[in-house]
């Protein structure tokens, strides 16, 4: 076997990709700019769907390794109004259509999976340039290069790979969320954990409002999330922990106290997180030995599909390249060839399932689709 892949970016995707490639026994190195897997959070749980994420998992041979993960019972959702009345409320039906795990053990399960030394991790890319004969040289700011047949450019929405392939630069999709975390609900916020139940709470008006999860161990997961011009963001001071978060309580002035409280109890500070968005249907002409996946490729505003997407994008990719060994254009070309549709339905869907979220209507449209599911 003399095919070997390099992947740039350690994230849900390009491990799923590793993974696959060495179960078929295919050379891979994964570079990550962390400085180690627990360098930072990963963020909170994900529902993983049966015919992407959780396939991707099945494809990977760790089936049995994520049902040890799941948060039983993290799958039922309620629907609040300001006042704190629930309107619609679902249990968890206990069944493995789509359910929730943390992000952060989804990806320990498939860094456990890998040779030790597969991912390097203080790698930050620099750039990346062609070297000839489909090769791309990798320059990374320790000083160190590395020269690969095949790069995947597996490092999210600002990807350092993308430019490589295509022009196209993600723009803010109008939204941005702030998170904070509570610990210990049960025994010190044991109002919030009552208002969140035992899964997922939301609470909307039109273009603003609470999704809250309740994660294992005691903890509770808030996003809070305004529709708002990207500037509407610098006139609040992130650093300053408590002002920042009295300022986002004052957009709920009037809401229940037991919803603002997800704010203002917060014990972690309050991070920003905009986001970016690529066209719906961004694609790109067969550039020899490079290729890109998840949030590289497609990133969209955040409708449920976007790590699935990641993961099922890096075990067929996987699958792709096990089968053409001794054709790389061959096996980028098929991968690419399924990618781009069903990244394209994906990021459509998105729109509409945001909209249905925080559009006009809401919440009475979701409560809607509650009560017909």
């Amino acid at each position: 076997m003399t095919t070997s892949v390099t992947v740039i970016g350690a994230g849900l995707g390009g491990l799923t990709l590793a993974r696959v490639l060495h179960l078929h026994g295919v050379p891979v190195v994964v570079y990550d700019s962390e400085a180690s897997a627990d360098a930072r959070t990963q963020g909170g749980q994900l529902d993983l769907h049966q015919h992407s994420g959780q396939l991707a998992l099945e494809i990977a041979g760790l089936t049995d390794e994520y049902r040890a993960i799941i948060h039983r019972g993290g799958g039922a959702q309620r629907i609040l109004d300001q006042h704190g009345e629930v309107l619609v409320e679902l249990p968890d039906d206990g069944s493995m259509t789509r359910p929730e795990a943390l992000r952060g053990d989804i990806r320990r399960i498939l860094l456990e999976s890998l040779p030790t030394g597969t991912v390097q991790w203080s790698k930050k890319l620099q750039s990346a340039t062609p070297a000839g004969s489909g090769r791309h040289e990798l320059a990374f700011a320790d000083g160190t290069t590395a020269v690969s047949n095949l790069v995947v450019g597996a490092d999210g929405t600002w990807s350092k790979i993308r430019p490589l392939v295509s022009e196209a630069k993600p723009v803010y999709a109008g939204m941005s969320y702030v998170d904070l975390y509570l610990h210990d609900v049960d025994d010190h916020h044991p109002e919030a954990a009552r208002t969140v139940g035992g899964g997922a709470m939301k609470a909307l008006i039109p273009g603003q409002g609470f999704l809250a999860h309740r994660e294992a161990n005691g903890v509770i997961h808030t996003y809070v999330v305004f529709f708002r011009p990207v500037e509407w963001f610098a006139d609040i001071d992130f650093a300053d922990a408590l002002g920042a978060k009295k300022r986002i309580a004052a957009e709920f002035d009037g809401w229940a106290p037991e919803l603002t409280s997800l704010i203002t109890d917060g014990e972690t500070n309050a991070v920003l997180r905009s986001v970016y968005k690529l066209p719906n249907d961004h694609r790109w002409d067969r550039i020899p030995g490079v290729t890109l996946l998840g949030d590289a490729a497609h990133v969209s505003l955040p409708g449920g599909d976007g790590a699935n997407l990641a993961m099922l994008d890096g075990a067929e990719l996987g699958q792709s390249i096990a089968a053409h060994p001794d054709d790389l254009e061959t096996a980028l070309a098929a991968y690419e060839k399924a990618m781009f549709p069903r990244s394209e339905a994906a990021a459509i869907a998105a729109h509409k399932t945001i909209d249905l979220i925080f559009g006009a209507h809401a919440p009475q449209g979701l409560v809607s689709l509650f009560q017909r599911g």
